[in-house]
């Protein structure tokens, strides 16, 4: 099954009270939150804050967006135990992390193997808590292409370790679904939006790929949030716009 969300960073500048308020205007179902601004790390009052609200709203937490760069802990001064802790206290089924702060084409080795053994470690840890790692599909990172998330997830071998999908600018159409089939075996969750290198769109000028899109995500097995990151204008009232774009796209599958 496939649900509309929101990640609660598309509007930084809102409480999450106000967020919730959208969400449940927009008639959406779950909220992937940030843990840069919404709910940071280790805020554990905070994140039982938002986890009550968010529940009496009757939504869901479809994820922690923790930001967390895997491999990265020495330099960002952030510790995974930090990260878990606010997952676990949110009731979050999943942590989206980015693997490194490198492209794959620029990673040696040795880079290689420090994020495959780290991805392993914070695997396991999650794992205690039934809680899923994800990985970012996104430029700048180990997963940044069609090889080389694939390579990655192949390598890491963990049954606890998914990866988000999202259309990557930088790839053609034929590319991005591409990568969409490859990823149908480990996909977490989706991050919706219209886009170019260069501008914003709304979400109805891109019905026809999405459609595509949501044609492949579908076979995926399991329960997924299809989250509208961002929008045209920064605004709530395109987000209301897209939401229902979404849910009209949702509706067909």
């Amino acid at each position: 099954m496939i649900y509309p969300g929101l990640v609660s960073i598309t509007f930084r500048e809102l409480s999450p009270a106000e967020i919730i308020g959208l969400a449940v205007k927009a008639g959406i179902k779950g909220i992937e939150w940030g843990g840069d601004v919404h709910v940071p790390h280790g805020d554990i009052k905070t994140a039982k804050e938002v986890l009550k609200m968010t529940k009496e709203a009757n939504l869901t937490v479809a994820a922690y967006g923790s930001y967390y760069r895997i491999g990265c802990e020495q330099e960002k001064g952030l510790k995974f135990e930090q990260v878990l802790e606010s997952a676990i206290e949110l009731e979050s089924p999943v942590i989206r992390v980015w693997a490194g702060d490198r492209g794959s084409t620029d990673a040696d080795e040795k880079w290689w193997s420090r994020v495959i053994d780290e991805s392993r470690r914070i695997g396991d840890l999650s794992a205690e808590h039934n809680i899923k790692i994800a990985y970012e599909y996104h430029k700048n990172t180990l997963t940044d292409s069609i090889d080389s998330v694939e390579r990655l997830l192949k390598q890491v071998n963990h049954n606890n370790i998914e990866c988000y999908w999202q259309p990557l600018n930088e790839l053609d159409k034929n590319k991005k679904v591409k990568g969409l089939k490859n990823l149908i075996p480990y996909l977490s969750n989706i991050h919706v939006f219209h886009w170019d290198s260069n501008n914003r769109y709304t979400l109805e000028e891109g019905m026809k790929d999405w459609t595509t899109y949501f044609g492949i995500i579908k076979e995926a097995k399991g329960n997924h949030y299809a989250m509208l990151e961002f929008v045209k204008d920064n605004t709530p009232e395109q987000f209301l716009k897209d939401a229902d774009t979404l849910k009209r796209l949702l509706s067909k599958i």
